[in-house]
């Protein structure tokens, strides 16, 4: 490594939905992580790694900070406040076309007492227009100035890809010296089979509307390697026998759509043939109980 080489931990923090999962497959060049337009989409801190020349950036993406309402949320909250003291900067994200909101201030409260520096992305701004640019701008501003800090702005679009070589040029001189933490091929350390089940649960985000979407788990039971494919067998977990019929559709169409789709972003993740066998299970009050919460990986640590 050169000499003049950093490496480091990035910390994503956000309300939910305000793109952050979006901004971290931006910066490392693959979808690493899933999105959609639903709300608490991330439930685990995943980390995707971003290798340069001169640098090796690990982007933290953490859930969305929200008030919870079960014991799944207040441990989705509670992994992303954890996330804070263990990296070397944090990136706190907003959706750059609004004015914050209380959520916001919440969290910019609870940014003010971390020894990390911070960097305020105004994510969406493809979405602001010229003549509203300068004024949203003063306004975060005076925001900031308010809440006694002096973060330096980075607006930007993850969707478009504006500012975003910026914005990670800022995040890299953050970083302390040192070697890669990672092989340079690297860009997710998380194992296999979550990356496996966040990919059906993305396919269940896409295609399901109300509360079928938060009520959803996935865990994938077995991945075989079966000649030249790779086959996985995995559970959809639901509350009620209701969304379960809406998950497997009329003659089982939904389930099969799930499937293929999924199978396909599979396909492009292990780079190989993928038979996906899917089965749906109820298991009422899943994300109020602890041993459930603990067996899909949800600890909140």
């Amino acid at each position: 490594m050169p000499q003049t080489h950093r490496s480091g931990f990035v910390a994503l923090i956000g309300r939910p939905n305000v793109g952050k999962s979006t901004l971290l497959n931006r910066l490392v060049g693959r979808k690493v992580a899933i999105t959609s337009a639903v709300a608490q989409t991330t439930r685990n801190r995943l980390r995707g790694i971003l290798t340069t020349d001169t640098a090796q950036l690990v982007l933290v993406d953490t859930p969305g900070i929200h008030k919870p309402h079960h014991l799944l949320g207040e441990r989705l909250v509670q992994s992303a406040r954890n996330a804070i003291g263990d990296v070397d900067a944090v990136l706190f994200l907003l959706d750059g076309s609004q004015a914050p909101g209380r959520g916001d201030g919440f969290i910019a409260d609870l940014l003010t007492r971390q020894r990390q520096p911070v960097f305020l992305a105004l994510n969406k701004w493809d979405q602001v227009t010229a003549a509203q640019r300068q004024d949203r701008l003063e306004g975060h501003r005076s925001w900031l100035h308010e809440a006694g800090v002096d973060w330096p702005i980075h607006p930007c679009s993850a969707l478009e890809g504006e500012g975003c070589p910026a914005l990670q040029e800022a995040l890299t001189a953050a970083m302390p010296p040192g070697p890669q933490l990672y092989p340079a091929d690297t860009v997710s350390d998380q194992p296999e089979r979550l990356l496996l089940a966040e990919l059906i649960r993305e396919e269940v985000l896409h295609r399901t509307r109300e509360e079928v979407p938060h009520s959803v788990a996935v865990q994938v039971e077995r991945v075989v390697p079966d000649g030249p494919r790779t086959a996985v067998l995995a559970t959809v977990l639901v509350e009620r026998t209701s969304q379960k019929g809406i998950l497997i559709g009329k003659g089982g169409r939904m389930l099969r759509d799930i499937g293929s789709a999924a199978r396909r972003q599979m396909q492009k993740l292990i780079d190989g043939p993928v038979y996906l066998e899917l089965f749906v299970k109820v298991v009422p009050h899943w994300r109020s109980r602890p041993a459930r919460l603990a067996e899909l990986g949800y600890r909140g640590d």
